[in-house]
């Protein structure tokens, strides 16, 4: 392995969630060094935006037999454990996702995919956006009960806001790239979350991932 790639393993003790290792840029020899890296310390790792090609190309470098796997190919996040590694079976808390639009799946399948090996049940509505706005009515009475709400849209990004306006939990807004016009590129939903009078936290344009970690710390915090 390249001596500039310092995989950050002690993450997880340090700050209680592990590193996420972002896959996108990375060649299959650096990643097949960062796995075995991961594997030898903790039993596990997670690679968040892999593509399907590139997650069997790395799957096919490894023992396979001496490895569980788990690939969510919407939200190209790819998992793989040593067959001994052990998680609670008891869920560590409740976490809602919506989506405005079928397009912002990807970003929250990124999410649920995370936030549910690091232990968290997720309840999931998708294509509740605002143009169709009884929909979120119906969705929010589906995922009563959880602690946090990731929300998920582009375009005019407008549904974390006003989901925040209905909602006594934690809301995270995530902007996506979906759009065009003036909301190409996922700029004009970043800042109408920001600039939200509903408080919410906002992440970065297709965070899924850091959505996923600050829903975790959140439900964590409270146990």
């Amino acid at each position: 392995m390249d001596a500039n790639i310092k995989p950050d393993l002690d993450r997880e003790k340090r700050c209680g969630a592990p590193e996420v290792v972002f896959g996108e840029g990375k060649s299959t020899e650096d990643l097949l060094s960062i796995v075995e890296k991961f594997l030898d310390s903790s039993g596990r790792v997670i690679i968040s935006r892999m593509d399907k090609e590139r997650a069997d190309t790395l799957l096919d470098s490894l023992r396979l037999g001496d490895f569980n796997t788990d690939y969510n190919e919407k939200g190209r996040v790819l998992v793989i454990k040593r067959k001994d590694f052990r998680t609670e079976t008891r869920r560590l808390g409740k976490i809602g996702i919506l989506t405005a639009g079928t397009s912002d799946v990807p970003v929250a399948e990124e999410s649920r995919a995370i936030a549910e090996e690091l232990g968290c049940e997720v309840i999931r509505e998708y294509d509740v956006g605002i143009a169709g706005i009884h929909r979120v009515f119906t969705a929010l009475e589906k995922i009563k009960g959880v602690e946090v709400i990731i929300v998920i849209a582009g375009m005019e990004g407008a549904l974390p806001s006003v989901v925040a306006g209905l909602v006594d939990v934690p809301v995270i807004g995530v902007p996506t790239s979906v759009g065009y016009g003036t909301g190409e590129n996922g700029k004009a939903a970043l800042f109408t979350m920001l600039n939200s009078c509903s408080p919410l936290a906002v992440m970065n344009i297709d965070n899924g991932y850091g959505a996923a970690i600050l829903a975790y710390r959140i439900v964590r915090g409270r146990k």
